[in-house]
C-alpha cells in the first residue's frame, strides 16, 4: 500500500508542478496585463483534484488517520482554482487580479499541506 500512496503522492506533485510551473512562466506576461491560463494549467489542477482524493482514499483503506477538516480546506482552495482554470481556459487576457489569485491560491493550498499538521 505504501508503494501505491507514494505513486499517487508524486502524480500529485507533478500536478502541482504543472500548475505551478503554468503560473510562473506567465508572470513576465501577467506583468503586462496578457496573461493566459494555458492548458496545463487545467490539466494540473485537475491532476491534483483527482490524485488528492485518490490519496485521501487509500489513508482511510490503510486506516491511516486524515484530518478531514484540513483537507476540506485543501479542497475549497482546489476547487475555486479549478473554476477560474476551467471558465477562462479560452480567454486570450486574463485579468491580472484573477490570474494572480490562481498562483497564490495554488501557494497557499501547498503550504497548508507542508505547514498543517
Amino acid at each position: 500500500m505504501d508503494v501505491l500512496i507514494n505513486v499517487f503522492v508524486g502524480l500529485h506533485v507533478i500536478g502541482i508542478a504543472a500548475l505551478l510551473g503554468g503560473f510562473f512562466t506567465q508572470m513576465k506576461a501577467m506583468g503586462k496585463g496578457e496573461a493566459r491560463i494555458g492548458a496545463g494549467m487545467l490539466h494540473g489542477a485537475l491532476t491534483m483534484l483527482v490524485t488528492g482524493v485518490a490519496l485521501i482514499g487509500l489513508h482511510q483503506a490503510d486506516d491511516s488517520p486524515v484530518n478531514n477538516i484540513k483537507m476540506g480546506v485543501k479542497l475549497a482552495l482546489l476547487v475555486v482554482i479549478l473554476g477560474i482554470t476551467y471558465v477562462k481556459r479560452d480567454d486570450e487576457r486574463v485579468s491580472t487580479p484573477l490570474f494572480g489569485a490562481v498562483g497564490l491560491l495554488t501557494m497557499v493550498n501547498i503550504f497548508i499541506a507542508v505547514l498543517w499538521v
